[in-house]
């Protein structure tokens, strides 16, 4: 249903703590089993297996570069993993060799999905290089979207956008791709036909940087389809005084994406600080979606809101710079993954920064 139709959210929801592990460095990226089970991306280049209690990892993956996705594939005993490397490694949950690695791309993948049907993964990449006198992005020097077969690891599409290309998400149905990039535009395709289904603009992702120097930054940094398929939430970092310092507003848009598409809510001005925003999920059987990321000044880095009203209902400071999230035990908790600021090596080894951060959802 649409988010005029949905129920208010109660206004006693609460994040409370609930665990906490660390890992060698930064979590860029995570996904659980039904059972609780996390497999988290790591700056290392290494996936790793956490268990539900926290009181184990385990290594079954790893990327040459910084691996920035991980996914549970629905339904199967599979995982996928993406990496700046431009790899795709498909992986067993409790094996340590890879069962296939695709070249996905010549740069960096940003960031990577698997359908709700399992049958398809995709994942997006790009270099930021100026294409003219006003900084412009170049035209891409490969396909910013590829989707593949999940199933065999056969290329299905390779789709066009302007790089570079930082989020993408599947439908609820699976027949539609979205992906969006550093200057707020947003594609949407059919799965099966590649075809183009929509596209629209959102500027409010991206800053124009005069500091230090010249270049745009910013951009739509993840996004997920409405339940039912009619909506498309996005998030990110709004208008910045300084983009270096990363100090712009805590930023989610929410856009109809059924016939034209149209601006339906963004996050009211009171109710956030400043920081940049890079996961947002709806919440699997309640009316409210999570945000968070990092936070650059005000109260919060982690917060529900209301779907109906886009009202803030709940929020803490998880005292972490988050880059991934992902609902356990049915959304009942929420497990946060990110890092804290890299300590000086003691005996030329840092000390784990990476960490997987659990909150109740009360």
């Amino acid at each position: 249903m649409s988010a005029t139709n949905i129920p208010s959210a109660a206004q006693n929801y609460k994040l409370t703590p609930a665990g906490q592990v660390s890992l060698p460095t930064a979590a860029l990226a995570i996904d659980a089993l039904p059972d609780g089970t996390m497999f988290v991306a790591c700056m290392d280049g290494g996936i790793y297996r956490v268990s539900a209690d926290l009181k184990s990892k385990t290594q079954i993956g790893k990327h040459a570069s910084y691996a920035s996705g991980v996914q549970v594939v629905s339904g199967q005993n599979l995982v996928v993993s993406a990496g700046y490397d431009g790899t795709l490694n498909w992986l067993r949950p409790i094996k340590t060799d890879p069962i296939r690695t695709v070249q996905a791309h010549n740069f960096w993948s940003w960031r990577m999905r698997t359908s709700a049907d399992g049958k398809l993964t995709a994942s997006v990449t790009g270099q930021y290089t100026a294409g003219g006198y006003k900084y412009e992005p170049a035209p891409e020097k490969e396909p910013s979207v590829r989707v593949y077969d999940t199933a065999t690891g056969k290329l299905i599409h390779s789709l066009p956008h302007v790089p570079p290309t930082l989020s993408v998400a599947f439908s609820p149905d699976s027949r539609l791709l979205a992906a969006a990039n550093i200057m707020g535009e947003v594609r949407i395709w059919d799965t099966i036909t590649g075809k183009l289904q929509s596209t629209f603009t959102t500027p409010d992702f991206t800053c124009w940087g005069i500091i230090k120097s010249h270049h745009y930054i910013g951009g739509v940094f993840d996004m997920r389809f409405s339940p039912d398929g009619t909506e498309l939430l996005l998030c990110g970092m709004g208008p910045m005084i300084d983009p270096m310092a990363g100090n712009g507003k805590q930023l989610w848009q929410r856009y109809s994406v059924t016939g034209s598409p149209k601006k339906l809510g963004e996050i009211a001005d009171k109710e956030g600080g400043h920081g940049l925003m890079e996961a947002v999920l709806y919440h699997p059987d309640k009316p409210v979606f999570l945000m968070a990321g990092r936070l650059a000044q005000g109260n919060w880095n982690t917060a529900l809101f209301d779907r109906a009203s886009g009202k803030l209902v709940a929020s803490t400071d998880a005292h972490l710079r988050i880059t991934g999230a992902c609902w356990l035990k049915g959304g009942d908790m929420v497990a946060l993954c990110g890092a804290t600021s890299q300590e000086r090596p003691v005996k030329g080894i840092c000390p784990n920064f990476g960490h997987i951060k659990l909150f109740s959802i009360a």
